[in-house]
């Protein structure tokens, strides 16, 4: 099969409005999550998430066209104009450029509003831009049709795995020689009443509302829930072959990945289902050696101690540095793969290791070197990244230096 390799990069998220303000954030050990302000929280246990303030969508969208996409279709244009430019591409085939998109919820601030207005209004109120807004897939609709990409047109919907499914569905893509470039995208903007108040009915929210800098402790003793965040990311993917003709910029190959299912639970995580993603992202790999593991890490309970334990499994006495930046910006949900793939590659860029944000207080079920509280330098050649999402769908992928 094709080699795959990653040629243009992109984010947005609540530390930064493009990749290396955000990069350098998270770095910094910044942290991107306060009151929430997008909706009067009076009546909300929860109150706090990684919310991007100052976004502005014309600079991506003409005006007249900002009601016609839901925000995180917005956003996702946002990243994948970066990506886009990031890969310098002059020119090339249409037909065989495609695009690999992802989201794990969609536009649930635009179906918010329409029930209300069908509720308070009727349906004659109800916008005729309200389903294209909402439909997962068209983000990669818009963004195919913003760069006039003709080839294969895919959407991942897997919850939290979402976009780590979209990375690996367009290298297979590529693989395959159905393509020979895929521009991937991965977006979430959710913090809305719905989408808290549904998150924070299942107890799955830090309620830490006091003091929503330490609220995100990914591995801490203390965690006690994930914190929502938005944000989107993109990645240009195109053969090895493609990228080394035209003298383009190679951030890393994907060197492997994996993907299984816990069949256990609608959102209880196993032990057993991210272990095996994991190796099967190591068998298609065959290297000797990872050098840094970018973690789900959401900074629940189960999860923490579970990604914990199926990491010393995979990795037996050579588990490497392993760190969770969703410390910074909380969880973004079906965008987190992509956001965490883009801040794997700038690891690796800059050979420096993100660090584990509010840990204070080790868990001896998580006993891991997760990176404390400051950035480390270190040589990496060899990073993996994790996404586990809720009805037990797992990836995991390995990028390699080339």
């Amino acid at each position: 099969m094709r080699r795959v390799v990653v040629t243009g990069i992109g984010m947005i998220n609540s530390v930064g409005m493009d990749k290396e303000s955000s990069f350098k954030a998270i770095i910094d050990g910044k942290c991107g999550i306060k009151s929430i302000t997008s909706f009067d929280t009076s009546n909300h246990t929860v109150k706090i998430a990684g919310q991007i303030d100052g976004f502005d969508p014309t600079q991506v969208m003409d005006a007249k066209e900002v009601k016609k996409a839901d925000r995180f279709i917005q956003l996702g244009l946002k990243a994948s104009k970066e990506a886009m430019d990031d890969a310098q591409l002059d020119s090339f085939d249409s037909s065989s450029f495609g695009v690999s998109s992802a989201s794990g919820i969609g536009g649930l601030p635009t179906i918010e509003r329409n029930a209300i207005l069908l509720h308070e209004r009727g349906p004659r109120r109800i916008s005729p831009f309200f389903i294209p807004s909402a439909l997962i897939n068209m983000l990669g609709g818009m963004v195919s049709i913003e760069y006039g990409l003709r080839g294969p047109n895919l959407s991942s919907v897997t919850a939290c795995a979402a976009s780590t499914h979209a990375i690996t569905e367009a290298a297979k893509t590529i693989m395959v020689g159905a393509a020979n470039k895929m521009l991937v995208v991965g977006a979430e903007a959710t913090i809305c009443e719905v989408g808290v108040g549904g998150f924070a009915a299942m107890k799955a929210l830090s309620r830490r509302n006091d003091d929503p800098q330490s609220a995100s402790r990914p591995f801490d003793k203390d965690r006690d829930g994930f914190v929502m965040g938005e944000g989107a990311a993109a990645l240009v993917l195109e053969t090895y072959e493609d990228a080394k003709a035209r003298g383009a910029h190679i951030y890393a190959e994907i060197a492997g990945f994996g993907e299984s299912g816990d069949a256990h639970h609608i959102t209880a995580p196993t032990t057993d289902g991210p272990l095996r993603a994991m190796q099967g992202a190591l068998r298609m790999a065959n290297v000797n050696k990872v050098d840094y593991i970018n973690a789900h890490g959401t900074s629940t309970p189960v999860n923490d101690k579970n990604e914990t334990a199926a990491v010393k499994l995979a990795f037996g006495s050579n588990v490497p540095p392993i760190s969770s930046t969703k410390g910074q910006i909380g969880h973004c949900l079906g965008a987190a793969g992509a956001i965490e793939a883009v801040i794997s590659l700038m690891a690796m860029r800059d050979n420096v290791i993100p660090p584990t944000i509010n840990y204070t207080t080790p868990d001896p079920e998580c006993d891991l070197d997760y990176v404390p509280n400051s950035a480390r330098e270190a040589t990496l050649n060899v990073v993996m990244s994790n996404s586990f999402g809720f009805g037990g769908t797992n990836g995991s992928i390995i990028f390699k230096r080339v």
